[in-house]
């Protein structure tokens, strides 16, 4: 892939580069989403790259589910996705144009001697890194064909600074990092090439990341600044450190947590692709205290000042009662559609979005939605729950033939004019209306539980709903 970075100059490039030894988890769809909405907002190019270069870990599988879970939640980019894996020829020479300029060197160390080196530090409580040993060594001091890696030849003295968007002006001292290894020694590319040499030619302009990457940047800045002294043209990007996200107890998000594929959410958890674009956002950034948001609101607002320095907290009470939300403003035919398969083959959905209105009015999650709608396409005799057959005792029995001669004389099969009739029932029996609904309401869904139960009346429609009522009253 040749290097664009040249074009557009100005114009914000971002990308999102999950590493496929894994699904789609919450915190890689918030940086997903943080990038995709940057590049937005600024009317730049959102791109994605999947790094997999970790063969043995990397699979088919987590791609898929990767690219399915960005489909899902509204993510696009503009360009097709970059498979780090059919670049490497590109990162090696990279790799050989700075061992070629100086910038880098051939590192013939053996594993048992670099052991040994760690040993020796253990032992002396000192920090854990490479010591430079064939930094200034002519390599003709190794026998012929003794293998090498390739290691970049970072500053010593002074210090490294990075402005980042989120985190502010951060220090490094030089001497803190090591020479660390671009080619291994059977030639392929380490991941910390690889990576600056995808943005790069990528045209990133904004590196989007967590801030468990603030120190990859310190090691990554120094090819860069290598590269832009050998051939110009690599300029620095602007780089921002989100806050991880963690769970509630305060710990580092884990799967105990609920750090699970955004799939999860869809299947298991009954969440709408909307209110986790929503929830995600307002996991680390917010826009003073507004927390419902629409694509476009998002898009309109998100900016980089207003994502936060510490760690958000990913609160599951939260994310189904912002669902509730969605729910509410879905389109009824759409999460009809969406529940349908959840009922069963056959569902009729006309007549489940008609009921939607009534349905969602309480429901968190489509796995309510579906619930509240089974009493729709239940087959007489319907199955009773044990708290429905406690109401259908011989005094319920004998209120239901009331209930069913009256309404048998009913004309107008609506809310209003069912309520009324059988309120007038109810007054006439000097009984609460709720001595009637009850045992309707077994009869006519086999729950307890259900929507307004003129709702259901009128849902269910004048035949079978007299049918059911029937067919318990009995």
């Amino acid at each position: 892939m040749a290097s664009d970075s040249g074009q557009d100059r100005g114009k914000v490039v971002t990308r999102f580069a999950p590493s496929p030894t894994g699904y789609l988890h919450l915190g890689g769809a918030r940086t997903a989403l943080f990038n995709w909405l940057f590049a937005r907002h600024h009317g730049g190019k959102a791109l994605l790259r999947i790094e997999d270069t970790d063969h043995k870990r990397s699979t088919q599988d987590a791609i898929d589910k990767i690219l399915e879970g960005l489909d899902w939640l509204g993510l696009d980019y503009d360009q097709p996705p970059v498979f780090q894996s059919q670049r490497a020829d590109r990162h090696r020479e990279v790799a050989l144009a700075l061992l070629e300029a100086g910038h880098a060197y051939k590192c013939f160390a053996t594993t048992e001697e670099l052991e040994a080196m760690r040993a020796e530090q253990r032992a002396n409580k000192q920090p854990q890194r490479y010591d430079g040993r064939w930094r200034d060594r002519d390599p003709a001091d190794a026998p012929d064909g003794t293998p090498f890696v390739v290691r970049l030849k970072t500053p010593i003295e002074g210090e490294t600074v990075i402005k980042d968007a989120v985190q502010g002006e951060v220090r490094v001292a030089n001497a803190e990092i090591d020479d660390y290894v671009l080619l291994r020694a059977d030639g392929t590319p380490t991941y910390m090439l690889a990576v600056v040499v995808d943005d790069h030619d990528m045209g990133c302009t904004h590196i989007i990341r967590g801030d468990d990457h603030l120190n990859n940047a310190f090691r990554q800045l120094p090819i860069i600044k290598a590269m832009d002294q050998i051939e110009g043209g690599w300029p620095e990007p602007v780089y921002a450190h989100a806050p991880l996200i963690h769970g509630q107890d305060g710990a580092k998000l884990s799967k105990r947590h609920g750090a699970v594929g955004v799939e999860a959410y869809r299947d298991e958890l009954g969440v709408l692709p909307e209110a986790l674009f929503n929830y995600l956002i307002r996991l680390g950034w917010g826009h003073g205290d507004k927390e419902e948001f629409t694509r476009q609101e998002a898009i309109e607002l998100f900016d980089l000042d207003g994502v936060g320095k510490s760690a958000s907290r990913f609160d599951l009470k939260k994310l189904l009662n912002l669902n509730g939300h969605h729910i509410r403003e879905a389109d009824d035919e759409r999460l009809a559609r969406l529940v349908a398969p959840e009922i069963g083959v056959g569902t009729d959905i006309a007549l489940l979005a008609k009921a939607m209105p009534v349905l969602k009015m309480r429901a968190k999650d489509t796995h309510e939605l579906a619930e509240g709608a089974a009493f729709l396409f239940k087959q007489r005799p319907l199955e009773m729950s044990e708290k429905a057959s406690s109401l259908l005792d011989d005094e319920g029995r004998q209120r239901l033939k009331l209930v069913s001669e009256r309404l048998k004389s009913e004309n107008s099969w609506t809310i209003e004019a069912l309520e009324a009739t059988t309120k007038a029932l109810s007054e006439e029996l000097e009984l609460g209306l709720g001595k009637l609904a009850q045992p309707m309401r077994a009869a006519l869904t086999g729950t307890t539980t259900s929507p307004g139960i003129f709702d259901v009346l009128v849902l269910l429609g004048r035949e079978e709903s007299l049918a059911r009522i029937d067919a318990q009253a009995a």
